[in-house]
């Protein structure tokens, strides 16, 4: 029941603060004209969309695990969730790496002005990047503050180990399937040479 409320407070939290961020944005831009070049300027919409971006998928992996611990089963995600993932992953990098060239282009056309606003938002979702695939940065009750003083310092986030994980289920399956390969190939080899061996000796008696 502790595990399910906390993996509930997780899941509606990140979403919460998505939706939150969103109509924020919206209300400032509605009810604040002088605020209108930081909200629609590329640069900070890009780094807006990235961290609403990563929010969610926050979001969705703790979702994926409260629904699996309130339908009584374990709270790791199969391996199919698990690839989502991982080109989740893949993309939060272009996506990010893309940021440092909108970087450039602010620079070049707007010089410094909104230049902070960009470069908040821009660390913000690096910061939740590495929160959710790189180690855990995140620790806001007290009993996670005090795990984190006897852990002596920061360790992979959850689903940065369930990645590690498939990773190597998924490497080691494919070591097993070759094994079956080569041991297959042999075999097969093994008979060819027999049938050969057999018909030369055939052709022996023959003559």
């Amino acid at each position: 029941m502790k595990v399910k409320r906390k993996l509930f407070g997780l899941w509606t939290g990140e979403l919460t603060s998505a939706l939150l961020f969103a109509a924020l944005w919206v209300g400032y831009l509605n009810g604040f004209s002088h605020l209108a070049f930081y909200l629609t300027t590329f640069s900070g919409v890009y780094a807006f969309i990235i961290l609403e971006f990563i929010l969610f998928q926050g979001s969705l992996y703790w979702f994926m695990k409260w629904r699996r611990v309130r339908r009584k089963e374990d709270s790791h995600l199969p391996s199919s969730y698990i690839q989502l993932f991982l080109l989740l992953k893949k993309m939060n990098k272009i996506l990010l790496v893309i940021g440092l060239g909108v970087f450039v282009y602010h620079c070049i056309n707007y010089g410094l002005k909104g230049l902070v606003f960009f470069l908040g938002l821009y660390a913000f979702a690096w910061i939740e990047y590495i929160n959710y695939y790189v180690i855990r940065l995140s620790y806001q009750s007290p009993s996670e503050i005090k795990e984190f003083f006897e852990q002596k310092g920061f360790k992979r986030s959850i689903l940065a180990r369930e990645i590690d994980k498939n990773q190597r289920v998924w490497l080691h399956r494919l070591r097993w399937f070759f094994c079956l390969e080569i041991k297959e190939q042999a075999r097969i080899d093994k008979l060819v040479h027999l049938k050969v061996k057999e018909s030369l000796i055939g052709r022996r008696c023959f003559l």
